[in-house]
């Protein structure tokens, strides 16, 4: 289940977030590190197309499924 107190990641948004946006920078990171944002409906597109613009290797997933 969901923790209602997860909230979106994108700036100013207080919605309930319901998928996890995994990404990494390749300049930076490891091939096995991965950064995880958080979304609600209206901004999952937003963010996913925010990272994918910088070339960063991006999945996105619902968070009911992600492994805690």
């Amino acid at each position: 289940m969901i923790d209602e107190t997860v909230t979106c990641s994108r700036a100013g948004c207080r919605a309930q977030a319901a998928w996890a946006i995994r990404w990494r920078n390749p300049r930076i990171h490891a091939v096995d590190r991965r950064k995880t944002w958080v979304a609600c409906d209206e901004h999952v597109g937003y963010l996913r197309d925010f990272l994918r613009a910088r070339d960063f290797p991006v999945t996105v997933t619902a968070l009911e499924g992600d492994p805690a």
